[in-house]
């Protein structure tokens, strides 16, 4: 059991994907110090990552639950969808990976026309699969029971059977580098069948990933073709992404560069 103000700031945490020191002590009319403490206590437990002048929800091993990572920054992800959806035609062929900002995509995508949607991720199937204009085509493969990704070797060969105009793939955390990481090397492995076989890949990740770490590389980001984000941590990854002539749209302004 966590006292009431831990359970409260890991709510906040699972809503907004972070929280800081500051704007906690604001809102509970108490210390930094309390504060970090709360958060130092919440991170021994697993629950949070500590952060530069935070924490954020997540872990460097295990991914977060489902239901959670859909709580994690709601509104950037809805933001993200929507302008990756921007970014494919009518008419179109697209693989789409597992991910809860890739599921929002494909909620953007229920009004286009022509689409053909190729998926190893079950809800994004199960979202797009009532809409006359899009016909759905799903991996076969090990589901996962933790969020309905479809993973493995058969689904890595299923993927292997088509070349389409678009990807769109997520990834649980980014380096500094530019390295996109996860967690399983069963799911590694099909996103990366799914951009080895895409014309074009769209990255769509909110701006928690830069302060997150999981263990397995998926591929530096220089393999991406367009980058749809919230925003961007700092120059250094924007300059990254410029010499890896990376298209970035970030959303919060509706920019890109």
């Amino acid at each position: 059991m966590l006292p009431e103000r831990q359970n409260q700031i890991l709510e906040i945490a699972k809503e907004a994907g972070r929280v800081n020191v500051e704007g906690l002590a604001s809102r509970f009319g108490v210390t930094p110090q309390t504060i970090r403490k709360d958060l130092n206590d919440l991170c021994e437990r697993g629950l949070l990552d500590r952060v530069h002048g935070g924490a954020v929800i997540g872990s460097t091993v295990e991914n977060v639950g489902y239901e959670a990572r859909r709580l994690i920054a709601q509104d950037a992800k809805r933001r993200i969808g929507s302008a990756a959806a921007r970014l494919i035609p009518n008419s179109a062929s697209l693989l789409i990976n597992i991910g809860t900002t890739t599921e929002e995509v494909a909620k953007a995508l229920r009004h286009h026309q022509g689409l053909l949607a190729i998926t190893n991720n079950i809800n994004a199937a199960n979202i797009l699969r009532a809409w006359h204009g899009i016909e759905v085509i799903i991996a076969s493969g090990v589901v996962r029971r933790s969020d309905g990704g479809i993973i493995g070797e058969a689904a890595v060969e299923f993927i292997r059977r088509f070349k389409v105009d678009y990807a769109v793939i997520g990834a649980s955390a980014i380096d500094a580098d530019g390295s996109l990481m996860d967690y399983d090397y069963r799911e590694v492995s099909v996103a990366r069948a799914i951009m080895e076989n895409a014309r074009n890949v769209i990255l769509v990740a909110d701006s928690t990933k830069f302060e997150r770490a999981a263990p397995v590389r998926i591929a530096h980001v220089s393999a991406v073709d367009v980058f749809v984000t919230d925003r961007l941590p700092d120059e250094a990854m924007r300059a990254l992404l410029r010499d890896a002539e990376v298209e970035v749209v970030e959303t919060i302004d509706g920019s890109a560069t």
